[in-house]
Formats: C-alpha cells, sequence, structure tokens
C-alpha cells in the first residue's frame, strides 16, 4: 500500500477544517478581498476518474451539454424500486412504488425521475434468480434508454459477500471480509473479487458496494464486525487492495469502499443511531486512514461516506456525509479522491437526526457527495436538490461535476458501451464450477481452528453426532448435516438459536444423551447470552463439545473450555462445508485469525494471528 505521509496529512486537516466552512466555493475567499472573481476553467476540464480516456470524457461532455437541470439532477439519485420485473409488477408491488413514486413500475420511475442508479434488494423482489435479475437490468436500462437523452443507468446492489449478501444460490458465495483477513493471502482477496464481478456484470449489476474498508478494532461493534477484514490496518489495506483490483478488472464492475471515514469503532449501529469516532487525528490517521488511502491509490471508482459524527475531523457534530470539511476538504483535497462519492443510505437514522430529507440530500451535494443513495422520500429530496440548484445554493457548476463522474464513471466501466446483457449466457457464468472451485479453496484457507483438546481431527463414519446451536432458519443446520451424513456420520439436532430458552437446553441435553460428540453452532455471544448456559450444559454430559463460531470469532472469550473451538465468519453454505471438511480431516485448517480476542478480564485472550492446524501452527502457503 501507499506510504501515508502521516505529519502532512494531521497539518493538513488541521488547516483544512478551519479554512473550509460548510458550502464555501473556493473562489469566495478570493473576490472578497479582490473585488472580482477569477474565471474558472470549465468543470468538463476538471473532472477526470481514474482511468478515464478521452473518448470517455468526451462522451461526458457531449452528453451534459444536452441534459436539462431536472435531467442531471435525476442522475444523482440512486433508488430501488418494487419487483422482479422493470413493467410486469403485483398489485403489492405497484402499491409500494406509487407510494415512493406516484408510478406503478421501475421502468416509470426510471423515466419520471431521470435515476441515475437503481439499487437492488431481496426486499423489493429483485434478486430471485439470476435469469431474472439480468431481464430486470435490462429493462430498467432500457427504460433509461428510451429517455430524451439516453443514459444508461449504474445498477448496484450490496454483494459484501458474507453476512451481507443480497444474491444468494445458484451465484458463487464466499465467507466474506474477515474470512479474507484470516487467509493471509491477497490472491484469494482478488479472486474472490473477480469471480463476484463476474457473475453480477452477467446479471446487469454494474456496482457492488464493496468491500468494507473499516478497521474492527472494537469487537463489541454491533454492525461491522465480520465485514472488516480485521483489527490491523495493514491487514485490511491489503484486502481492500486486493478486492478492489478483482472487481475492477477488465469485464467488471465499480467498486465502493466504505464507509468514509471508517466504522469500525463504534459501539451505535447507524442504520438506527448517530454513531461517534472518539479517535484523535493520530489515531485517525494510524487506524481508519491505511484502508481507504490504499482503495484509493488502487483506483477505486468509489468511495462511501459513514453516517459518523467524527470530532477530530469536524467539529461541527454533522455526520460525514454532510461534511464539507471530510468530503471534500479531507477526501477530495487532501487524499486526492477523484472517483465518485456515494452516500450510504440517507433512510438510515444515523443521517437523518438533525435534518428532514430534503435538507440532507442537499447538504450531502455540498458537503461533495455526488451519489444519493436510498433516499427515503424520492419526490420530496428530488425538488429539494432542483430548487436548490435553481435558486443557485447549489451552484450549476458543483451540479456539473457530479454529473460529469456519474457519466464518465458509466463510460469507463462499459456500460455505456454494454448496456443489455445476454440473459441467454446468464447460467454459463454465474456459479459455474470453477468459481464453486474458487470459492471452497477460499473458505478452507479461511477457517480458523483456535482450540483442539486432541478431538480433531474426527472420525465420524459410523458415529452419532448431536447438532445443537444457531441456524440461519434450518438452513444452517441443514447444510451442516447433509456434509455429515455425506460422510457416513448419523446426525441428531436440537436448534435452539441465538436465545434458547430453559426448555431448548433441556431438549438439547436430551438430544446428546446417545451422541458420541456434539457440534454447537454459536453466534455472537455475549457475556449474558444464554448460549454460555447452553454449552455449559452439553459440556456436563461429558461428550467432546465442538464449538463453531459462525459470525465473529469472539464467542470462545465466553466460552472457554471447550474441547474444539473453529471460527467461520459467516453461515453461507461453502464456509460451513470447509467446517466439516476441517473437523473430519480432509482440510487441514490454515485460517489465522485476523483480530484480536480479548478475555472477559479485558486481557488478551487470542492475539491476532493466532490459529492451529493439525500439524502445528496455522500457515499459508501463498501469499501475505
Amino acid at each position: 500500500m501507499p506510504q501515508i505521509d502521516r505529519r502532512a496529512v494531521l497539518q493538513g486537516l488541521a488547516l483544512g477544517s478551519a479554512a473550509l466552512p460548510f458550502a464555501a466555493a473556493p473562489d469566495a475567499a478570493v473576490a472578497a478581498t479582490t473585488g472580482h472573481r477569477p474565471t474558472p476553467p470549465p468543470v468538463s476540464d476538471e473532472v477526470t476518474l481514474p482511468g478515464s480516456a478521452p473518448r470517455h470524457r468526451a462522451w461526458a461532455r457531449r452528453v451534459l451539454r444536452r441534459m436539462t437541470v431536472e435531467e442531471k439532477v435525476g442522475q444523482l439519485f440512486t433508488c430501488y424500486v418494487h419487483g422482479a420485473s422493470a413493467t410486469d409488477v403485483t398489485d403489492e408491488e405497484a402499491a409500494k412504488n406509487l407510494t415512493m413514486f406516484g408510478v406503478r413500475t421501475g421502468a416509470e420511475a426510471v423515466a419520471k425521475y431521470h435515476l441515475g442508479g437503481i439499487l437492488y434488494f431481496a426486499w423489493s423482489n429483485n434478486v430471485n434468480d439470476p435469469r431474472q435479475i439480468a431481464r430486470l437490468s435490462n429493462g430498467l436500462q432500457k427504460a433509461a434508454l428510451a429517455a430524451r437523452v439516453p443514459v444508461p443507468l449504474t445498477i448496484s446492489v450490496d454483494q459484501e459477500q458474507g453476512v451481507v449478501t443480497r444474491i444468494g444460490p445458484p451465484a458463487t458465495l464466499f465467507p466474506g471480509a474477515m474470512a479474507l483477513g484470516a487467509t493471509r493471502n491477497s490472491g484469494d482477496a482478488m479472486a474472490a473479487g473477480r469471480v463476484t464481478a463476474a457473475e453480477l456484470r452477467a446479471m446487469g449489476v454494474t456496482m457492488d458496494f464493496a468491500p468494507d474498508a473499516d478497521v474492527n478494532v472494537n469487537p463489541a461493534n454491533p454492525i461491522i464486525g465480520v465485514r472488516s477484514a480485521g483489527s490491523d490496518p495493514s491487514l485490511v489495506s491489503a484486502v481492500v487492495k486486493a478486492q478492489v483490483a478483482g472487481l475492477q478488472a477488465p469485464h467488471g464492475v465499480s467498486a465502493a469502499i466504505k464507509h468514509f471515514p471508517g466504522h469500525g469503532d463504534t459501539a451505535v449501529d447507524s442504520h438506527v443511531g448517530l454513531p461517534t469516532i472518539t479517535h484523535d487525528l493520530d489515531e485517525w490517521t494510524r487506524v481508519d486512514l491505511p484502508p481507504f488511502a490504499a482503495g484509493i491509490h488502487a483506483g477505486v471508482d468509489v468511495v462511501m461516506s459513514g453516517h459518523l459524527v467524527v470530532p477530530a475531523l469536524d467539529a461541527s457534530g454533522d455526520p460525514a456525509t454532510l461534511s464539507r470539511p471530510i468530503l471534500t476538504g479531507l477526501l477530495r483535497e487532501r487524499l486526492g479522491f477523484r472517483g465518485l462519492v456515494a452516500t450510504d443510505g440517507l433512510m438510515m437514522a444515523g443521517v437523518r437526526q438533525k435534518y428532514g430529507d430534503d435538507e440532507v440530500a442537499v447538504r450531502a451535494i455540498l458537503a461533495g457527495a455526488d451519489m444519493l443513495v436510498q433516499s427515503p422520500d424520492v419526490p420530496t429530496a428530488y425538488t429539494a436538490v432542483l430548487e436548490a440548484v435553481r435558486a443557485g445554493r447549489i451552484p450549476m457548476r458543483r451540479l456539473d461535476e457530479s454529473v460529469l463522474r456519474h457519466l464518465q464513471l458509466k463510460a469507463v466501466r462499459g456500460v455505456v458501451a454494454r448496456p443489455i446483457v445476454d440473459e441467454a449466457a446468464v447460467g454459463r457464468i454465474v456459479g459455474r464450477p470453477d468459481h464453486r472451485r474458487i470459492a471452497a479453496r477460499v473458505s478452507d484457507d479461511s477457517t480458523t481452528l483456535l482450540r483442539n483438546e486432541g478431538v480433531l481431527p474426527a472420525r465420524v463414519r459410523g458415529r452419532r453426532i448431536a447438532l445443537v446451536g444457531w441456524s440461519s432458519g434450518e438452513t444452517t443446520h441443514d447444510v451442516l448435516e447433509s456434509a455429515l451424513r455425506v460422510r457416513g456420520a448419523t446426525v441428531t439436532r436440537a436448534t435452539t438459536g441465538a436465545t434458547p430458552t430453559p426448555a431448548q437446553i433441556e431438549a438439547a441435553v436430551g438430544a446428546t444423551r446417545l451422541a458420541d460428540a456434539v457440534l454447537v453452532t454459536t453466534y455472537n455471544v455475549a457475556a449474558d447470552s444464554p448460549q454460555m448456559r447452553l454449552v455449559e450444559a452439553l459440556r456436563a454430559t461429558g461428550r467432546p463439545i465442538v464449538v463453531a463460531a459462525v459470525r465473529n470469532p469472539y464467542d470462545i472469550a465466553h466460552l472457554p473450555q471447550v474441547d474444539a473451538y473453529l471460527a467461520t465468519y459467516s453461515w453461507v453454505p461453502v464456509a460451513l462445508e470447509s467446517l466439516v471438511r476441517t473437523l473430519v480431516g480432509e482440510n487441514d485448517p490454515r485460517g489465522r485469525l485476523p483480530v484480536d480476542i480479548p478475555a472477559a478480564d479485558g486481557s488478551v485472550l487470542f492475539r491476532r494471528g493466532s490459529g492451529l492446524g493439525y500439524r502445528g501452527p496455522a500457515s499459508t502457503s501463498r501469499g501475505r
């Protein structure tokens, strides 16, 4: 990663926060002291995205000259629409679209508001299967291309992998960022990005809001956790750099690093509250900055802002999404980022505490954002931005800068040249066998063994295994049971969830009476978690107890006496299959812990880098 001149950054921030009032234009001070305003260069000469060629910039200039102010404002909005089809929706989906946009279908919403982008979700019925996603993408693109000034859409999704995965099987799934950190292998991180991008692009998705660039130094972080590659800034930087390279490989998608300026040390989820990051300038520069600097140096297309108050960077109390000192003074001017700045979801509570939805949209643009993501009230936000431009509060020059970034990015990523995807080819690309083999290899590399009192690897053929604990619905235990049965085990199950009741604990103990060994899946065990009582009750049976933490790896801090403990960092099927391969010795565990695990008394129970193999300490044979 690039070397960071910490002193220069700190000095620049100290000056920049004072020198950049909320909506000040750079020429304002010159005009006040000299009596005249210098003639600025054409805005099109100032906006040059990384990787853009003269032909991309020329196309963007031509399109910009043809656009009305209404069309320009629409380019700033990335929204979700309801429906599996752009034009054929159910009555319920139509009613939801009517509430949001005043029209029935996604295609009509694109046309009415001249939208620049669409964001897919499962709950809006956008991502049922690969062929359907491709049809939806094509339908929405055709609506955009039918406009007076045809501009293709940026179609995006949060496909971080692991615990944040919007598109499920048969798409190829990976276990997520912290698992990539556990591999200590940049090649794995790049391969995961490349596979993800190839499959997204086949479905018509052109931007992935990933990777997460936060450094998870707070084990109690309620929203980041395993979405981060770890607690070491250098490790997270290496993963971010590799993921950006993989996602943005030729014929790939735009990557978006998030949540600037860093969401890794917070006990508040910005979906439901407004976190404050208490790092001083030196700590922020040392801990939070490096992964973002690495992503920018790697040429990332997009930086997504976080709804975070960072007093060391801006004393106003505004979240970073609405902070000109952070988005313009720091990100653009000090760090030199020339790509697209996207907001985190504007429906989140963290950005809506001080201002209404209309003012949030305006202030985000004035702060330096280019893409307004998921506004909860599109008509109100769109009208507010349009009126702010007409009134001169948002200068036309500022609007044109953002629109040019959108247009150039669409050209750079090939969306202008190839907006329509081949629906017939989707099945040949999404979930193909070589992609699944890569995912299995990456997952095997990540599985981390932290405790083993001689019970692993285990022989399961002909043995009775009790499968107990948390499951995502029944899916987690379904996958594990199937993998164990294939290897000759007899499996009994007692799914108890994350908060097992006394009756569930009693039933789980009953399920182990005839078992030779017990496999317990845990999920975010805290100091007062009933999962602790479950494990203690199971230990009292005298059976060997193997615990697999299927989300955050910190659970062992509250379960120190188990016979074996492994971390998978997610419960996607490929991670669970790797878990079983590791349990039976088909995979020699080589994952290494990407975070410190604190003990209950505050000491360090397991240090970053810990990990066991079956023949000694875990090691990786490739890469970092």
